[in-house]
């Protein structure tokens, strides 16, 4: 008989591990850990000082111990309140490995298993093929090879669908890649897979969290709700770069993807999560999940590539990044939004050491250079490296040649544009399946995109050229100009509108609705 699927798993993970670990591996002593605070306290104010971010939040645990929490900067740029140990953050997709131990909790309690079929506790949901509808388990989703591409279920949350709509029209997507055969990074894949382990437990994936984790753990100010978030006023409010000023410029509301980015904790909190998982289940004297339903959580199943910056071999588990570094196996996990969020979990388990930050801003590589600084501090005596420049580097890169190479083409309008034809040629009502109507209305001497449930999205069309409009549909990136091109029909009205932003899986066009 075949070994199961997570078995093979873990046989990889301590394989990988063997293969990959220093062969005189070093152990460090809580002396040598807690003389590297001063140091990195100094490096965490300097950042702040230095306009790095505008507040950070540090935890750090060494053998079941909280051996550090602090808090640097402010909530929010331009007012006075501090950042501490206690200040709420948004995750972002660090949420991904806290909801694995939450299906983990499941996993231990018997409610479900890894290799769960999602059929089977979740009939209702639907990849686009039959084969793969019926075979995809929580596993599958939890490492992203379902086949669904990275930015399946995306365009919809932008748009305001709420996350039954956006599980129930994943179907309409092709797949990017062969069932099992490709990882491609889904914040919407991971979330079917936690929503449908949490159904047997006959609660909502939010409840389920609280009773499975956040209350065991006393992680009091730890919620799945973007609700529970606004009610702190102690919490860090997201930031973005304006004319070279961190600026509070945009709220966001990741519910709809919730166990992939909807996670709001702080410091004090995470540090009890990373004791539980440097204890494999273990809390204190308690196992509270047992160990092998959480051990498979830090398999390297999926193979990255190498890490951009330390260039160290790098998997992806259920949730969790897992790296062959300088120091042995790393269990992390990064989290953004690019409305104002950078958040960090690095973990040594054999070490026992783990570090977490959290930052209120974004694009920033502040997180990994300071936990890399830490790990430089305790296992070199001083940073080997400046590793938050090299990170700023990519992170850069993310945005500035796309924004250029938008601008070269829309940023300037044709000396000699064809003129449009007369604005109710391109007005009505537009659909698919997927992104369901888009309506094209006159208002103002000009045209108005509106987009998602009840035209809540509303954007004016800019014309460029002839039958070529240009949009701006990003708040966060207000300079970045999309394409919205219309096909004209033979009785001189348009027949359909392609909308570029939206068309990554092919599901940008929309046909006129007679």
């Amino acid at each position: 008989m075949p070994l199961p699927t997570l078995l093979r798993a873990v046989m990889l993970a301590l394989a990988v591990s063997l293969l990959f670990k220093p062969a005189a591996a070093e152990t460090v002593t809580r002396d040598e850990v807690i003389a590297a605070l001063p140091e990195l306290t100094a490096l965490a104010k300097q950042t702040v000082a230095d306009r790095g971010v505008p507040g950070l939040a540090i935890a750090i645990v060494y053998k079941d111990e909280v051996v550090y929490l602090g808090g640097f900067g402010v909530r929010e740029e331009g007012k006075p309140d501090p950042v501490d140990a206690d200040t709420v953050f948004q995750l972002a997709s660090f949420s991904k490995p806290i909801s694995s131990t939450v299906v983990a909790a499941l996993v231990s309690d018997g409610l479900v298993t890894w290799d769960s079929r999602i059929a089977d506790v979740d009939p209702t949901f639907q990849l686009h093929d039959a084969y793969p509808t019926e075979q995809v388990t929580v596993t599958d989703l939890f490492n992203h090879r379902s086949g669904l591409s990275g930015n399946a279920g995306n365009d919809l949350e932008s748009l305001g669908f709420d996350r039954d709509t956006i599980l129930s029209r994943i179907h309409y997507l092709k797949p990017a890649s062969s069932f099992r055969a490709g990882y491609a990074y889904s914040n919407f894949g991971l979330t079917e897979g936690a929503v449908a382990a949490a159904k047997p437990a006959g609660k909502s994936w939010e409840d389920v969290a609280e009773e499975k984790l956040y209350k065991p753990l006393g992680m009091s100010s730890t919620s799945s709700r973007y609700a529970d978030f606004l009610k702190h006023a102690n919490r860090a409010e997201l930031h973005v770069p304006v004319d070279g000023t961190w600026t509070a410029l945009v709220k966001r509301d990741p519910d709809p993807q919730s166990p992939a980015g909807g996670v709001s904790s702080n410091a004090r909190d995470l540090a009890q999560w990373m004791r539980l998982e440097l204890g494999n289940g273990k809390y204190g004297d308690v196992q509270l999940i047992k160990e092998e339903a959480i051990a498979p959580t830090h398999a390297p199943i999926m193979d990255r590539g190498k890490n951009p910056v330390s260039g160290a071999p790098s998997f992806y588990g259920l949730g969790w990044s897992v790296e062959f570094g300088r120091y042995g196996t790393v269990w992390g996990h990064a989290g953004a939004f690019s409305q104002g969020a950078r958040t960090l979990v690095s973990l040594l388990p054999s070490e026992q050491l783990g570090i977490v930050v959290l930052a209120n801003a974004f694009p920033t590589g502040v997180p990994e250079g300071l936990a890399d600084s830490f790990f430089d501090l305790v296992f070199a005596g001083a940073p080997t490296q400046d590793g938050t420049a090299k990170w700023n580097v990519l992170f850069d890169s993310l945005f500035g040649p796309a924004l250029e190479a938008a601008k070269k083409v829309y940023g300037t309008t044709p000396a000699s544009p064809a003129p449009a034809l007369p604005l109710a040629s391109y007005a009505g009502t537009y659909a698919n399946d997927y992104l369901g109507d888009a309506g094209v209305v006159e208002e103002d001497g000009g045209l108005v995109l509106k987009l998602g449930p009840n035209g809540v999205k509303s954007c004016p069309l800019k014309h460029f050229d002839r039958d070529l409009f240009i949009y701006y549909p990003d708040e966060e990136m207000p300079d970045m100009p999309y394409a919205v091109t219309f096909t004209i029909g033979p009785e001189q009205k348009a027949s359909q509108v392609t909308i570029d932003d939206l068309n990554n899986d092919g599901q940008g066009v929309l046909a006129r609705v007679k």
